[in-house]
């Protein structure tokens, strides 16, 4: 299987897309009209609070306030900066047993200390109006909603995500081998040099020694350092810590030992990326990053611009004659499996299996590349046989197990309809590159009389 990473690089926008065996696997775009705000964080300020709909409204400095969900604000960060209790080491643990500390006097503390935040009572809000707080956007803006806000901050590294506030630390579901999950957390155990907070290994992180994973870890802490010391001379609303762009997340997410080449047109952005290379992963990656000069675009070049603009339109043709129509509306996309131009010589039942064998897999790439998000219901071409069945949602579910998003699928139901999730962190491709049309208002079709 060979992998390439192309990356075009215009005026006022970056486009990446992903090459599996010469076929587009994957897109991202990156527009300067529309700046994601996700992995932001922000020093904020609580404008109010609505328990009726367990959200708090907060001030970010941007043109919508963020939308917290209570049971997200439930952080000892959030009482003070300096208040986070650290983790005490083993040892420290039995001497505290042995030798257990006098009961601190009420009295009010001189300065900044660490201390132990007294239980809250359970109908006590977890927030005040104009509270400061540090949050992190964790969805993008969507139509008249705000930012989706969290108070549970995580950097993500290449191989680690690191959580400052958080506690628990854990390995990806995606690392299935006892051995290499147990080699992983003895090298978690290693992690002496941090005293609060907790890590996720990421799937990157296999097969991977212990000194490149110590040292993205070292990496991310030492950046929670900075935000911190930031967090305290900023006064809301502040932005604290911007995400990289998409270039950077390239390197970070994409960049991986099964990709051959990353090919970039831009001089300037292949200089710099060769750069963030090193840096990050080290001088034996540079190799792989190619600079095209043109005349011709890069996307054209490798065929690839029809490619992308056959993911703005409502059906995908199958090599077998079947297609797929893809229809987004506000609350749900409905995707529909029809058998087309399909011939078989075998039975309806037979004859239906196939298309929906070979729609499945599709299906699965065009909401990774159309970046569809929330409620997804698939109407299948109808099956008798509990087999095919069964057969067609494997074949769904291994193409999502791709998808950098998380999916959530369901059973076939009685109606032959599939009903799956998938989470939504920001606009659609589709809506990035257009807008409804202002003389038919998006009906986008023609009156006759």
């Amino acid at each position: 299987m060979s992998k390439e990473i192309l990356i075009q690089v215009a005026q006022d926008e970056r486009r990446v897309a992903v090459l599996v065996d010469g076929k587009l696997d994957d897109f991202y775009i990156e527009l300067d009209r529309h700046q994601s705000m996700l992995g932001n964080i922000y020093k904020g300020k609580v404008e109010s609070i609505l328990p009726s709909i367990n959200g708090a409204f907060v001030n970010i400095g941007q043109e919508k306030n963020g939308f917290l969900y209570l049971t997200d604000a439930d952080n000892p960060f959030l009482n003070d900066i300096e208040k986070i209790e650290e983790e005490p080491s083993a040892p420290q643990k039995i001497l505290n047993m042995i030798f257990p500390k006098p009961a601190a006097k009420a009295e009010q503390p001189a300065g900044p200390v660490v201390s132990r935040i007294p239980p809250k009572d359970k109908n006590e809000l977890p927030l005040k109006k104009d509270q400061e707080i540090l949050v992190q956007v964790v969805k993008d803006p969507f139509g008249t909603k705000g930012a989706r806000l969290t108070t549970h901050v995580s950097l993500a590294g290449r191989f680690v995500v690191y959580m400052p506030v958080d506690k628990h630390s854990g390995i990806s579901k995606k690392i299935d081998k006892p051995e290499e999950r147990q080699r992983l957390r003895d090298i978690l155990k290693t992690f002496t040099f941090v005293k609060s907070g907790g890590f996720i290994i990421r799937t990157a992180s296999m097969e991977q020694g212990e000194k490149e994973i110590f040292r993205d870890s070292k990496f991310l802490v030492n950046k929670w350092q900075e935000i911190r010391e930031l967090s305290k001379k900023k006064q809301p609303p502040a932005l604290i810590y911007e995400e990289g762009s998409l270039i950077w997340k390239v390197i970070r997410d994409l960049l991986k030992d099964d990709v051959q080449q990353v090919i970039i047109d831009s001089k300037d952005e292949f200089i710099k990326m060769r750069k963030f290379t090193q840096n990050l992963i080290g001088s034996e990656v540079i190799e792989k990053i190619q600079y095209h000069p043109g005349p011709q675009t890069l996307f054209d070049a490798k065929n690839v611009a029809r490619e992308l603009d056959k993911i703005y339109e409502p059906k995908v043709y199958l090599k077998s004659g079947a297609y797929v129509v893809i229809e987004p509306t506000e609350g749900v996309t409905v995707v529909d499996v029809n058998s087309g131009r399909f011939k078989s010589k075998g039975t309806p039942e037979d004859a239906a299996f196939a298309v929906n064998m070979e729609a499945a897999p599709e299906i699965a790439r065009q909401l990774r590349l159309r970046d569809l998000g929330g409620i997804i219901v698939i109407d299948f071409i109808d099956m008798n046989r509990e087999e095919h069945k069964r057969k067609v949602l494997n074949a769904l579910r291994d193409g999502l197990a791709k998808d950098h998003a998380k999916t959530e699928v369901n059973r076939i139901s009685q109606l032959g309809l599939v009903e799956m999730t998938r989470a939504r962190t920001g606009k659609t491709i589709e809506s990035l590159e257009f807008h409804s049309c202002p003389y038919c208002e998006g009906r986008g079709k023609v009156k006759i009389n």
